[in-house]
């Protein structure tokens, strides 16, 4: 089985494929000074919950924009897997010609979502990816990645609030308000998050139409995409795991020997 590993800031998600079927999903708190030691028992665990065999894992591939944790994950992989991890990194091959200033700037995580979107779909794509920031990414339907936007996400610009603003609670969890004007602050607050993001998400999406001459298909993805995306007109799909399809993918692109069970 292959364990497809999304390190982002502030989650990881972890992916379990068998015969290249995404079989589970989990969501855990990203921790910069985890051991090897202390992330396989959470994997262990997660497996055993599920019915999965911790030992049937024998494939690892890991998106990673937290440097500080490859470390341990590479040697996670050696203890307890006993094989080398696949890490995206500048050089693999993506099957997308890289149209980038400096391919070595662009994220895992971003060369992940659109290897997946244009393997999935083969076409003119813009993808947006609603995590920690959020990432607008063009290709083109020749399968060129030709750039693209990074935002804060909602959930800076809500702590943004705490911190900056005094009299500002700190949003616990994101509701969407049944409307835009409110009559509390939580309420007030969550509203202009979603639905001020929601705007900004289209205003975005028009504007790189405006740039481009294709008339591209919009996906959403990420952990905020069944939060904000439902509210932005022109989206026209939501694949919320697409990062770690893509981490498949990209594992399968690099090592064509390798069979996945």
């Amino acid at each position: 089985m292959l364990l497809a590993l999304d390190i982002g800031n502030l989650h990881t998600v972890l992916g379990l494929f068998s015969d290249g079927i995404l079989k589970a999903v989990w969501r855990i708190r990203t921790q910069h000074d985890f051991t090897a030691d202390e992330l396989a028992i959470k994997i262990k665990s997660l497996c055993e919950l599920h019915n999965y065999k911790f030992q049937e894992i024998n494939h690892i591939a890991i998106s990673c924009v937290v440097p500080p944790v490859l470390n341990a994950l590479i040697l996670l992989s050696k203890l307890y897997f006993h094989t080398k991890p696949f890490i995206i990194s500048p050089g693999i091959k993506t099957g997308l010609s890289l149209h980038y200033d400096n391919p070595k700037e662009l994220g895992a995580d971003r060369i992940a979502n659109a290897v997946a979107a244009y393997e999935k779909y083969h076409c003119s794509l813009i993808i947006i990816d609603f995590g920690t920031a959020i990432t607008f990414e063009y290709i083109s339907g020749k399968g060129e990645y030709k750039g693209g936007i990074i935002v804060p996400g909602i959930q800076i610009a809500a702590e943004a609030l705490f911190f900056r603003a005094s009299k500002l609670p700190k949003i616990e969890m994101f509701i969407k308000p049944p409307q835009v004007i409110n009559r509390n602050t939580i309420e007030a607050m969550n509203a202009g998050l979603i639905y001020g993001y929601a705007a900004l998400t289209e205003g975005l999406i028009q504007r790189i139409k405006q740039e481009i001459s294709e008339r591209p298909m919009v996906i959403a993805t990420g952990g905020f995409a069944p939060l904000i995306a439902t509210e932005v007109r022109g989206i026209d799909k939501i694949e919320e795991y697409l990062i770690l399809e893509g981490l498949r993918i990209l594992y399968e692109k690099n090592n064509p020997r390798t069979e996945l069970v």
